[in-house]
């Protein structure tokens, strides 16, 4: 789904409003929606705010009309996004967010059920955060030749703070290693060919699969297992379907570097993802630190947004 066909989920004075304020759809990262709040765009890296002209002004001005979202066009929004079955999408509620084809995420927050201290649902949902996906194809090639040594991949962990591009990054490495590609080395140019990869996309966010055909362009040697927790589906991909390259998206726990070393003692290649800012900063968290201790990683890429969403800042070589 392109971008701008996320309005087709908004309710008739939303969706006009939208229409005439012409936004660049190439470069919207977020939209957020509250109940009797102003509406939230951030648009390449700028704070703006749609007028019920449907106009853009900035957050500070004053001098036009706020549009004010009501409580009713968010209910209007999810009915559309959910067919108009909300709660048949209880896993959905339970995790907080939808996934929409085109790997755009609607995060929700509005009043949690908790039952044994296990978060069963959301209602009366309040906030809306809309965030736009961007399949942006050969993002990654610059990066790609640097991770292969002797003509293989190295075991690579993306570093990057939230909204810098990681998952965008991983999505195009996974098609570039998946399908094959060309790179320099020394001078010199070389072919990787493409072997198989499988994916855990724990978020539905890297192939945005609609009945678990992936609508991103995630390689044609490439194997997903949609919707599935990172530990548990690194552990089916390797009993059935024996990739060379495993990738995961944002690990974070004991039980994802758990799976992660049983991949590597199977002999596979990880191509993974972390939140942070450096790769001293993500060392001194207690939940990494242990595991970096061990030395799996040979490559580690950090991103930021200096000159715009997906910036490589460095690749380091562990050691």
């Amino acid at each position: 789904m392109y971008p701008g066909e996320l309005i087709r989920y908004m309710p008739d004075r939303m969706k006009s409003a939208f229409l005439k304020a012409e936004i660049n759809w190439d470069k919207i990262e977020e939209i957020r929606i509250r109940t009797e709040k102003p509406i939230f765009l951030y648009i390449n890296n700028q704070e703006l705010i749609l007028t019920r002209d449907g106009e853009l002004s900035s957050a500070s001005s004053e001098q036009k009309e706020r549009y004010i979202a009501c409580e009713n066009e968010l209910r209007l929004i999810l009915d559309k996004i959910s067919g108009y079955s909300l709660y048949a999408y209880e896993d959905e509620l339970r995790q907080g967010y939808f996934t929409l084809e085109g790997g755009h995420r609607v995060g929700l927050a509005g009043k949690t059920v908790v039952e044994q201290g296990v978060v069963k649902t959301l209602k009366s949902i309040q906030f809306l955060n809309i965030r736009i996906a961007h399949e942006k194809r050969n993002c990654g090639k610059k990066a790609a030749g640097k991770l292969i040594e002797n003509g293989w991949l190295k075991h690579t962990l993306i570093i990057s703070p939230p909204g810098c591009g990681k998952t965008t990054l991983l999505r195009d490495l996974i098609r570039l290693f998946s399908d094959g590609f060309y790179y320099e080395e020394k001078g010199e140019r070389k072919r990787f060919e493409g072997i198989t990869v499988g994916v855990v996309d724990e978020r539905s966010e890297l192939g945005a699969s609609v009945k678990g055909i992936p609508t991103m362009d995630l390689g044609m040697r490439t194997d997903l297992m949609d919707g599935c927790p990172k530990h548990i589906g690194i552990f089916m991909l390797l009993r059935s379907m024996a990739p060379k390259i495993i990738a995961v998206d944002e690990i974070g726990d004991e039980r994802d570097f758990e799976a992660i070393r049983q991949a590597v003692n199977s002999g596979c290649i990880i191509l993974a993802t972390a939140h942070g800012t450096s790769r001293q900063e993500i060392e001194k968290k207690q939940v990494f630190a242990s595991f970096l201790k061990e030395q799996i990683f040979e490559r580690y890429v950090v991103l930021s947004g200096k000159e715009g969403k997906g910036t490589i800042e460095r690749i380091e070589v562990a050691g």
